[in-house]
């Protein structure tokens, strides 16, 4: 059995002031804003209910919020605990840090446990500075630009997650010109859509028309160094191409289906996805429930059941088999509960009526390639 976990050890604490942060906007929108930092019990309870048996295995990913707040102790316990319940072949670890707080010590901690390291980077000083500030207002670039740097020079794996607003979805050359430049070769985007609770659009969010700008942009990039043999991961086109030759992609708003893993705040309470860490989608807690409790709260909620409840619009469309009408998140209106088309359908649409042709070449090469190497 292989459970898949995303911890929130430090909750909604963070030592930035994004103007988008999408975990600041839940944290608003239920009964306890914060739940402080995660205890050695809960942890503990969350790595025994995770790895019963010693030929369990786990994947442990730490977000936040800022996850290094909780300090190294937190994580070498935590750790070395798992490593007690089953070998390193079992586990795999990853964590989403916003890069401030890396040190020589985190060096250390992140080799010794082999940690997948996310930072998240808006590109260059201009467009990251203009919306990824500190407390204090002050932009954040260059600390955590030199502390990439430093993970490079130590040998630590690391990919990129940059989140595609308002403010630089019309930059996308720009964006990927940086990134290429610096030898960031693993990139990750998140569209920046309005607040759960907004009827309005803020200044950061995106419309349909800069994402498919964006999108567009960025693909005729990919797809460019892919045909000259340089390519460079973005994990929303690797995901396309992998639900195309594989039938299932690794990303769950890729497959437009929620995934059933479990999103654990710091008390121990756990949610069925970190957009939805809110007081009516609590599925249990960790520490006092079994993880079958946890999944029968799931089902009784009908959330993953929900998220394939697609319009007749939709499941009518000659992209949906491709788009599969994309994350849940982005299909529901919080204001009145209704499920239905993505926000960004338009962007999609504009997106693959360009580009198919070529999402096509890439997907028949890959699969070809696959084909050569099992045989």
């Amino acid at each position: 059995m292989h459970t898949v976990f995303l911890i929130k050890c430090a909750s909604g604490a963070c030592n930035m002031a994004c103007r988008y942060c999408f975990y600041n906007d839940e944290c608003s929108n239920r009964s306890v804003p914060l739940y402080g930092f995660m205890t050695e019990k809960s942890a503990h309870a969350l790595i025994d209910k995770a790895l019963p048996e010693r030929t369990d295995s786990a994947s442990f990913n730490f977000q936040g919020g800022e996850p290094l707040l909780s300090g190294t102790e937190f994580f070498e316990d935590f750790l070395s605990y798992a490593l007690t319940r089953t070998d390193h072949s079992h586990l795999s670890f990853a964590l989403q840090t916003n890069g401030l707080l890396i040190d020589s010590s985190w060096v250390q901690l992140f080799r010794k446990y082999n940690i997948l390291v996310g930072v998240s980077l808006d590109g260059n000083k201009r467009l990251h500075d203009s919306l990824r500030v500190d407390k204090e207002g002050k932009g954040t670039f260059n600390r955590i630009f030199n502390n990439i740097r430093m993970l490079e020079k130590e040998g630590i794996n690391y990919n990129i997650l940059f989140t595609v607003t308002k403010a630089n979805a019309r930059h996308a050359d720009e964006l990927y010109g940086f990134f290429k430049r610096n030898g960031m070769r693993y990139l990750q985007f998140t569209p920046c859509i309005s607040p759960m609770d907004s009827s309005t659009l803020p200044e950061y969010a995106l419309t349909p028309e800069d994402f498919a700008f964006f999108l567009n942009r960025i693909f005729s990039h990919y797809y460019r160094d892919w045909k000259k043999g340089e390519y460079t991961s973005i994990r929303y086109f690797d995901n396309l191409i992998h639900l195309i030759t594989e039938g299932k992609a690794e990303e769950c708003g890729t497959n437009g289906v929620c995934g059933s893993y479990y999103t654990v705040e710091a008390d121990g309470s756990v949610y069925p996805c970190d957009f939805y860490v809110l007081d009516d989608y609590r599925l249990g807690s960790i520490v006092t429930d079994s993880l079958d409790q946890i999944d029968s709260r799931r089902n009784e909620i009908n959330f993953v059941r929900q998220s394939v409840q697609y319009t007749d619009e939709c499941r009518a469309c000659q992209w949906f088999s491709i788009c599969r009408s994309g994350c849940r998140r982005y299909r529901e209106n919080f204001l009145t509960g209704e499920i239905t088309k993505t926000v960004l359908c338009e962007a999609y649409k504009d997106f693959f009526s360009k580009n198919i042709s070529l999402i096509m070449e890439i997907a028949r090469a890959e699969k070809a390639a696959s084909y050569r190497l099992k045989h």
